[in-house]
């Protein structure tokens, strides 16, 4: 099939919904499949089925360029036009499906409300404009044929095939080096630096924590002033190549997080994959993604809880790997060609399950 990937988010720009596209990209062409991807003009030198949209500069957020538009007429032919986000790229998807009568799918990665309502001061306006954002997304989601997400919350008017966005488990896997000589107990977080990640709770803990050793790596809007605020056992690294990232997660004795945003948290699966437990909020998703086999949640903002959770993770051995198992990219793949409609796909269940108990 002739399969089109319209996404807001691309490289060179990091983070989950990028990466979901390259690894479910690479495995459908290994399964003989032509896929395309759309994606707002940058530095990134395009391949042959890489197809930029004219975009300017996002004053807010450099990472991410807003995409203007591009015609149509220049796209290739498509079997399937897959939307990987609600603005501008993912709009000119669903006037393409629409146009050529071909079958749509959108997959649901982030909340972006969420984030509205933090960037705005005044909570009335704040409140005002995420309902408002939500009421747009809703609206857009029902004129697909399929929506997916990767839980079976996602707070829209839809009913959402779950389909997780996949772990690559031959890549992701418990590596013998460490990047870290230290004694101490090393608790690390991977991922985008932003408000709604709440990596100030991760700062408090380890305030609370002298003799455990913090590694945060990532970049985002909220760097700098956790930075400031930053204990001494707390370390800043900027994004790691891809290829180091199993051996991040290896190093560590416990992968944190107090996200409230994540639609599956894809870092902690990863670290998961790697053989180490996570201690997460006890919030969606990961009351439905990490229970006692894989890790421990604790309650937001609880800083003892917090502490009791990564005290378990440390003490409590957990089958890890085993549990993530669930959420293999390969079985994801599996499930996006019976979504497509690929003659002779391999049969899947209509819903995968979670990872773990609550």
């Amino acid at each position: 099939m002739r399969i089109g990937f319209f996404t807001d988010s691309y490289f060179p720009g990091i983070d989950g919904v990028t990466y979901t596209i390259k690894a479910w990209r690479e495995r459908l062409e290994a399964r003989g499949h032509e896929v395309y991807v759309v994606y707002p003009e940058s530095s990134h030198e395009p391949s042959e089925y890489e197809i930029p949209v004219p975009a300017l500069p996002n004053p807010f957020y450099k990472q991410y360029r807003l995409p203007i538009y591009r015609r149509l007429s220049t796209l290739p032919e498509l079997d399937v036009v897959h939307c990987h986000g609600p603005a501008t790229t993912g709009l000119m998807g669903r006037r393409y499906a629409k146009k050529h009568g071909c079958k749509s799918v959108y997959t649901h990665h982030t909340p972006i409300e969420d984030y509205l309502i933090r960037a705005l001061r005044f909570e009335s306006l704040s409140q005002r404009v995420g309902d408002l954002y939500v009421a747009y997304e809703n609206r857009f989601l029902n004129s697909f044929d399929c929506v997916t997400a990767s839980t079976s919350r996602i707070r829209r008017n839809v009913d959402p095939h779950q389909l997780p966005v996949g772990i690559e488990m031959d890549f992701f896997e418990p590596q013998p080096d460490t990047l870290f000589d230290d004694d101490r107990p090393i608790v690390g977080y991977s991922g985008r630096m932003s408000t709604k990640k709440n990596l100030d709770e991760i700062v408090r803990l380890a305030e609370a924590c002298p003799d455990y050793r913090f590694e945060l790596v990532g970049e985002g809007p909220a760097r700098k002033h956790l930075e400031a605020i930053a204990p001494d056992n707390v370390t800043f690294r900027d994004f790691m190549p891809r290829e180091q990232l199993p051996t991040f997660y290896s190093s560590l004795d416990v992968f944190v997080t107090a996200s409230t945003c994540d639609t599956l948290g894809l870092s902690t699966l990863e670290a998961n994959a790697c053989g180490t437990p996570v201690a997460a909020a006890d919030v969606q998703p990961f009351d439905e993604t990490i229970g006692r086999e894989n890790g421990a949640r604790f309650t937001y903002q609880d800083i003892d809880d917090m502490k009791r959770a990564v005290r378990e993770c440390l003490l409590e051995p957990k089958e890890t790997r085993s549990v993530v198992e669930a959420f293999s990219i390969d079985r994801t793949v599996d499930e996006l060609e019976s979504i497509y409609g690929v003659e002779d796909a391999d049969e899947s269940p209509s819903r995968v399950p979670t990872a773990a108990p609550p």
